[in-house]
């Protein structure tokens, strides 16, 4: 029985003896990686080799000067497998090999990638067609009413009573026989909303020209006067009054933030306009130009973007452009046509926004996935 034993396991041993074991051959292959928009991905499939510990990938141009891509180690492979992404450059075939090395740094093993592989970029980011959907809608909005106003047809645009109350403001200046204190914030061109208070200047003083009434502009930085000064002589000239224009109008004071506000406080008590704009950037000297104002019983239109003084300018003034309001005046009072569609576009493509919003909750609110519609990938 013992003998039967000892037979049987030799014969298991014997089997086991002629039974192969494979070893893994190093290999490498490179794809490019379709789902890349910008291309230069390429997906490297890498299978390691029996007995190394270190591997270097390496790249190489069609001039095949082979440069060092990537180190690994045996640790990052994963049932012997590995895939891993690189970056290359757009349009140039390049080669891939591989390296393994023991231990010790000797190199035991070496494959490459015989066909060359070349990445591109793509010419249209699918994951961003709802943001082309969007921009042609908005552009076609607003493309559509400039025509409409071009073509002379009415345009509706909501009343802003602080628009209206311009040209009552210098009619009134007019009546008492004062003058229109105009402020164009306190920042330089730089600046967006002292460049809306300039063009609502030219406005204000079109309406002073054709009333024959004086017209104060205080100003706190060099290139705003002389632009705000060009601007004033263009509107007299456009008004036919080009007699009653003078550089004056518009001076400088001092770049100074409360020193300014003191300057212009000092001109409105001493000459108590009847009507006082403040449109531009403003900071904390908005209230105290406001208060002032109020106390010598001008009225006052004032209109900036900063949301900071908004609530200054709507206790201490009579009117109060707010945000967008100051700066679409220039469309409102101007009256033209590429302004006022472009408004109205804008108008309707918030409003198309504000339904969507209102209908993206109420599915949210029910499991429906709505906001993966607008997901920007």
């Amino acid at each position: 029985m013992k003998n039967i034993r000892r037979l049987s396991l030799s014969a298991v041993l014997l089997l086991f003896a002629f039974v192969p074991i494979v070893a893994q051959t190093l290999s490498i292959e490179a794809n490019a990686d379709k789902s890349s928009v910008h291309g230069k991905k390429v997906i490297l499939s890498l299978t390691e080799c029996s007995g190394a510990e270190n591997y270097t990938v390496y790249s190489a141009g069609p001039d095949l000067s082979w440069k060092s891509l990537s180190e690994l180690t045996a640790g990052d492979f994963t049932d012997g497998k590995l895939e891993k992404t690189v970056k290359i450059e757009n349009d140039i075939e390049t080669r891939f090999k591989i390296e393994a090395s023991d231990t010790v740094g000797l190199i035991i093993a070496t494959a490459e990638k015989s066909a060359p592989v070349t990445t591109k970029a793509k010419w249209f980011n699918t994951n961003r067609t709802n943001m082309l959907l969007a921009l042609l809608l908005i552009s076609g909005m607003i493309l559509y009413y400039i025509e409409r106003a071009k073509q002379a047809k009415e345009i509706y645009l909501r009343p802003i009573p602080g628009l209206k109350a311009f040209e009552e403001a210098v009619g009134r200046a007019t009546e008492m026989g004062k003058s229109v204190l105009y402020v164009p914030g306190i920042q330089d061109l730089d600046q967006v909303e002292t460049i809306a208070g300039i063009i609502i200047l030219g406005h204000v003083s079109k309406m002073t020209a054709r009333y024959e009434t004086g017209l104060n502009v205080p100003v706190a930085r060099s290139l705003v006067m002389e632009a705000s000064r060009e601007i004033v002589h263009e509107s007299y000239l456009s008004e036919g009054r080009p007699d009653l224009f003078n550089p004056d109008m518009v001076h400088y004071l001092t770049d100074d933030q409360f020193a300014f506000a003191a300057g212009v406080n000092g001109i409105m008590l001493r000459e108590k306009p009847a009507a006082i704009f403040m449109q531009g950037k403003f900071f904390a000297e908005s209230l105290i130009l406001a208060e002032t104002g109020n106390s010598i019983g001008a009225i006052q239109i004032a209109g900036t973007a900063s949301p900071a003084q908004i609530p200054f300018f709507v206790t201490a003034c009579d009117y109060t452009l707010i945000g967008e309001e100051f700066f679409a005046a220039s469309a409102y009072l101007g009256k033209d046509p590429k302004l006022m569609g472009s408004i109205k576009g804008q108008d309707i493509v918030k409003a198309i926004v504000m339904a969507s919003i209102s209908l993206g909750v109420i599915l949210e609110t029910f499991g429906i996935p709505f906001r993966e519609i607008f997901r920007v990938m």
